[in-house]
């Protein structure tokens, strides 16, 4: 099992900068990837980000240019750090970390954290 607790969401005006940090406990050595997801009130969650576990990225076209997600081995912790923060960047922001199936099984394994709330004012 893994535990992941997110931190260092909060208030920012547009066109400011904020720094994610998702610190990963438990059978961390399982991990494959880990990734960023949001939601903002009213919709439904969206991939913001994405790192493999051989340093391999993937960001939505949305936040493209403007964040960057890292990944720290050795504190077992994702990051993401945002800059040039829009109003509609505003939202829950979640960590992921994924798992291979169990032996003969297809399920593939999923944890998130609870959560972070970031907002972005005019």
């Amino acid at each position: 099992q893994v535990q992941l607790v997110e931190s260092g969401g909060g208030l920012v005006q547009a066109g400011g900068s904020l720094r994610l940090s998702c610190a990963a406990s438990g059978s961390t050595r399982s991990v494959n990837a880990m990734g960023w997801y949001r939601q903002a009130p009213g919709g439904q969650r969206e991939l913001v980000a994405t790192i493999a576990s051989g340093g391999t990225t993937n960001y939505a076209d949305s936040v493209k240019s403007r964040f960057t997600i890292s990944r720290d081995y050795s504190k077992n912790t994702v990051y993401l750090q945002m800059n040039s923060l829009k109003p509609e960047d505003a939202a829950v922001y979640y960590c992921d970390a994924e798992l291979p199936p169990r032996p003969f099984s297809s399920v593939k394994r999923v944890y998130w954290g609870q959560g972070t709330q970031v907002t972005v004012s005019s």
